[in-house]
């Protein structure tokens, strides 16, 4: 099979799209033809050798995607099932061997692109809204790349929870796309962000998503006191140093998020999963359309990831 891997850390020419052998099934593994496979930041870490990675030279990125079950040992999956994942390693593959804890059966509703683009993401934002911080009705949120993936989706899940958003963009271009979405102001990075924030809410909001890194110091100065602060990546570099005399002084708190801290069972897998396809099904959540590149295109997808000017989904087709 052919799969993009890498065999040395480093910027996105380390990238190789080579053929490897064929997974061997384990005796609780099936065999998933991938037809699509989301591209997310956590690929971008792992192929600068700064996030957990599984496996030996030549590493297989990627964790989420979506395909057809072409072998199986487990009874209850069979060939031709349509199933996605959300935390399969090495899924930049024409071929995964997944195990069954970690399927997620697929709706027939629901396309294989949609599956790819939203599981990661929006199970990602789903546990920040609803686990990281319990969202209540009027509250007001801060969501750090609102025109982002993520930031697409935490903003609608936000408000369907019931809460006030403010979004932080990069341009007038990205702060459309997040009033699109739902959000009910938009500030940009590039203008006096935290000023504005103030005009619009005095006393600071209550809670702030931050995927950024570098603005971790900023966000704390405009959550209020007793607020919180939401960690939960580093797309734009590694964070300060938090003093805990900060937060004692304010009262405010600090929360690291990661995925892989919720999806701990195959029945919570399945229930989150499901409550974001029926939201996408009930058009209560609406998703922009994917950027799609060729799996052999790699190389492309990841420069343009790093570039931020994408504003949903990457996802790689085999």
């Amino acid at each position: 099979m052919k799969a993009l891997t890498f065999s040395t850390f480093g910027e996105s020419d380390v990238l190789e799209y080579i053929e490897i052998p064929n997974p061997q099934l384990k005796s609780d593994e099936i065999l998933v033809e991938m037809k699509a496979i989301g591209l997310n930041f956590a690929d971008v870490y792992r192929r600068k050798g700064n996030y957990h990675l599984k496996g030996n030279p030549p590493f297989i990125a990627g964790y989420e995607g979506a395909g057809i079950v072409v072998d199986s040992n487990n009874s209850d999956y069979k060939i031709g099932d349509r199933v996605a994942f959300a935390d399969v390693p090495f899924a930049n593959a024409e071929l995964v061997a997944v195990n069954t804890n970690h399927v997620i059966p697929l709706p027939d509703d629901i396309s294989f692109e949609t599956a790819a683009s939203v599981l990661l993401q929006g199970l990602t934002a789903h546990y920040l809204a609803t686990d990281s911080h319990k969202t209540t009705k009027g509250e007001t949120v801060l969501i750090h790349a609102a025109a982002g993936g993520v930031g697409q989706l935490l903003t609608q899940i936000s408000k369907l929870l019931g809460a006030n958003v403010i979004g932080i963009t990069s341009s007038a271009e990205k702060a459309k796309i997040a009033i699109k979405h739902g959000v009910d102001h938009v500030l940009l990075y590039n203008e006096d962000w935290k000023s504005d924030l103030f005009k619009i809410i005095p006393k600071g909001v209550d809670v702030v998503y931050d995927s950024i890194g570098s603005t971790l110091m900023q966000s704390f100065e405009v959550t209020k006191e007793c607020g919180q602060v939401v960690f939960f990546g580093m797309a734009g570099g590694d964070p300060e140093f938090v003093n805990p005399r900060m937060l004692m002084d304010s009262s405010k708190t600090l929360t690291g998020g990661d995925l892989w801290s919720y999806l701990n069972s195959k029945e919570e897998r399945i229930k989150r999963a499901n409550q974001l396809f029926n939201w996408i099904l009930d058009k209560k959540i609406k998703l922009s359309e994917p950027t799609s590149f060729k799996l052999s295109e790699g190389k492309t997808a990841h420069d343009f990831l790093e570039s931020r000017k994408s504003t949903g989904k990457i996802i790689l087709i085999p």
